[in-house]
């Protein structure tokens, strides 16, 4: 899902900066919840955000995902899989597919 160098890239950010220090696993958890609320801010009162703005938020995001991901010991590929396999058996093409009901 992430590849290496984008992993890297944040790594050496953070590292550079000596952040980590501040990176537990509730601090991060709050840090995705505060950048996922930006994002849906961008589409607050328009379906139709401003692009840079939408993919700016999402980054931010995702950033922080990586960092938790890393903290907790997960490999993101590997937990969405997983995730996607549960939803799959919970939702079955024959009886969830163009329908948006639980």
């Amino acid at each position: 899902m992430t590849s290496e160098r984008v992993r890297q890239a944040v790594s050496a950010f953070v590292e550079a900066r000596e952040w980590a220090q501040f990176h537990t696993p509730a601090n991060l958890a709050k840090s995705v919840s505060i950048e996922a609320s930006e994002l849906l801010e961008c589409f607050q009162w328009n379906d139709d955000a401003d692009p840079a703005r939408g993919r700016d938020e999402l980054a931010d995001v995702v950033t922080y995902c990586i960092l938790l991901a890393e903290r907790l010991g997960v490999d993101l590929d590997e937990i969405v899989l997983d995730k996607l396999a549960l939803t799959e058996q919970k939702y079955p093409v024959e009886r969830a597919k163009g329908r948006s009901t639980k």
